[in-house]
């Protein structure tokens, strides 16, 4: 199973997962929704991985894929001021993915983590693997407790 950082992070911690591979689209403008309209999932339950900076710092967003983060409660929920989005070529180097297979876990530098409260009510929630093309399928508390993150409200 242990094929990304994230998934080897996840089998290390003892966490049971489902890999759900599809065929990526490079050219999706939305590659989220992509991932869920191409596995037939539900894409308030199939999260993106959002790299932000908060005050200059890093962070990291997991939303539904049919959402759009409040920058304001991203600060909010970071404890800064301001936040933006972190430029690509950053997020690739920061995490060791590439972007539209940028997973949370396993990242080469681990920041601070947030997942969509809504999402968290759910019993499982699909999640990028850490490659284009693979999500993973992780109950939501199994995800909050490996990532040290907390469910709190991003989205707008």
């Amino acid at each position: 199973m242990a094929a990304t950082p994230g998934l080897r992070v996840l089998e290390q911690a003892g966490v049971p997962v489902t890999l759900h591979p599809y065929a990526y689209d490079a050219q999706a403008e939305q590659i989220g929704l992509a991932a869920a309209l191409a596995l037939g999932l539900d894409p308030a339950l199939t999260l993106k991985t959002l790299m932000v900076e908060v005050d200059g710092k890093p962070a990291c967003c997991v939303i539904p894929a049919d959402a759009s983060l409040s920058m304001k409660r991203v600060a909010a929920a970071f404890g800064g001021k301001s936040a933006a989005m972190m430029p690509s070529a950053k997020a690739e180097r920061l995490t060791g993915y590439h972007v539209g297979g940028i997973s949370p876990f396993g990242q080469k530098k681990p920041v601070p983590t947030a997942l969509e409260a809504a999402a968290c009510t759910a019993a499982k929630v699909w999640i990028n693997a850490g490659a284009r093309g693979l999500l993973l399928g992780i109950a939501p508390a199994n995800a909050l407790r490996v990532l040290s993150a907390r469910a709190l409200t991003l989205c707008a």
